[in-house]
């Protein structure tokens, strides 16, 4: 009789078993299409044999039917590892080869709109007045030009400015979310730590902070640590910004505008770790872009590009100033500039044209009269090796260069991304074909137990009801 009770207990735990099965299938497949889901799977374990006193000795006996013992999910640490390291270096990549385009792109080069068509012009029209020095229309011509080589120079430089700007509020809002994140990490450790010590399942908590975490790397290049009580610390510049259930905020500091010239520095708001160095994520590669100019041109790229506009802005007006102030304008005045430059503000903002029409044009010489020398001597500077021209080409060449680097780099990381999240996802991912076959499988098990159930009734039946009847009438 016990035997045969034991029997409708082993059913009735294979019926259990294949329904827990059946439904983590289920949540298996409602879940394909869900972002950061991690697929799981039922953990059974077998039930030995009971080895009571008078039992003993006697015929070996089946066991006692399965075990559920919990809801396994299937994740791996380390490809999760690998997906953060990757997303981290893809959004550094990303945020260089974003700014480095856009500046290029604001280059306008080669092409009509761009300075060095601009400076072809300007040294054309001095060639021409050089051939006509009474001619009041070339003598406009020159005045026009230069104008119009200030005016691109100055909304180049400006245009720099705005960017900078722009990315130093992009981080601001990116540091932001990364503290965001880092209080949702630390009160999700919170609930998870309380699920699992209650034997609960917190899965689908893991699957939130994984993502956060996930988020944290790509903002900041950050790296998890996993704890024995089921939370996880999430590390930045070597320097935790979620401990258990304890998080710390960063905040953005130093230079508001370019023309500051200081570094945007991040720190900690609490303890005294001080400034953090960041050498991934988003928030990494946009603070190099905002560093400050560097003597030996190694500093951030927007500082740089807009120290390179004044230095051709300064060449500029430094070699046509030093020429034109060798020859006499029409009303005697001898070493007059060309170009002035304001104090106070960058050389290509500040550079304006001091002749306001032909009588302000040094083409006459120490008597008075006509000489084309000078126009022609000025018509020629385009040539100098150290010219502006020459400066503004090889700025040219090397923001290419950088925003080709920098593109390349960003496809290559973006690669390595992919391929770890494909790895990622072969693992934890949700296979329809394979949760089918799943499926199947724990529904005819299912059915089976259900089987053994039925017919250890019809057993249980015959015995209490049955049994003692034989012969009676």
């Amino acid at each position: 009789m016990v035997s045969t009770f034991g029997s409708l207990a082993t059913a009735y735990s294979g019926l259990a078993a294949a329904r827990a099965g059946i439904d983590v299938t289920g949540q298996n497949i409602a879940n394909a299409g869900t972002t950061g889901y991690t697929r799981q799977r039922i953990t059974q374990t077998s039930i030995p044999a009971a080895q009571t006193g008078f039992m003993r000795g006697t015929a070996a006996l089946a066991g006692q039917g399965v075990s559920v013992d919990g809801i396994a999910r299937l994740a791996s640490l380390t490809l999760d590892a690998g997906v953060r390291a990757a997303a981290g270096s893809s959004a550094y990549a990303d945020a260089r080869a974003t700014a480095l385009s856009a500046l290029e792109t604001g280059l306008n080069e080669p092409g009509d709109d761009g300075l060095a068509t601009k400076l072809d012009t300007f040294w054309s029209s001095w060639s021409e007045l050089s051939a006509h020095p009474d001619d009041p229309g070339a003598a406009s011509a020159v005045i026009g030009a230069a104008k119009t080589v200030a005016s691109a120079l100055s909304s180049g430089s400006k245009a720099i400015d705005a960017q900078w700007s722009s990315v130093r509020a992009t981080v601001d809002g990116q540091v932001q979310q990364l503290n965001d994140a880092a209080s949702q990490v630390a009160a999700l450790n919170g609930r998870i730590r309380t699920a699992l010590a209650s034997g609960g399942n917190a899965n689908e908590l893991m699957d939130q902070r994984d993502q956060l975490t996930e988020q944290i790397s790509s903002l900041a290049g950050g790296t998890v640590r996993s704890n024995s009580d089921g939370t996880v610390d999430v590390l930045i510049g070597g320097n935790a910004i979620v401990q258990g259930t304890d998080a710390r905020s960063l905040e953005l500091g130093g230079g508001q505008r370019l023309a500051d010239g200081a570094a945007v520095t991040l720190t900690w708001t609490s303890g005294t770790a001080g400034a953090v160095s960041l050498s991934g994520g988003s928030i990494g590669g946009n603070l190099s872009l905002l560093a400050p100019a560097a003597a030996d041109g190694t500093g951030g790229a927007l500082a740089e590009a807009s120290a390179s506009y004044d230095q051709v802005a300064t060449k500029l007006a430094t070699a046509v100033n030093a020429v034109h102030a060798t020859g006499t304008t029409s009303s005697g005045a001898t070493g007059t500039p060309f170009f002035s430059l304001t104090a106070g503000v960058p050389a290509a903002q500040g550079l304006g044209v001091v002749p306001t029409d032909g009588s302000g044009l040094a083409t006459r010489n120490a008597g008075g009269e006509l000489d084309d020398s000078f126009a022609d001597a000025l018509s020629r500077l385009g040539t100098a090796s150290d010219g502006a021209d020459g400066a503004w080409a090889a700025f040219v060449a090397g923001v290419g260069t950088a925003s080709r680097s920098a593109a390349s780099e960003s496809t290559l990381t973006g690669l390595a991304l992919t391929n770890a999240r494909t790895q990622q996802q072969s693992s934890a991912g949700v296979d329809l074909d394979e949760e089918n076959v799943n499926l199947l499988s724990y529904q005819h098990a299912y059915q089976g137990a259900a089987r053994v159930l039925t017919a250890v009734d019809e057993m249980l039946d015959t015995i209490i009801n049955r049994v003692g009847l034989v012969g009676r009438s």
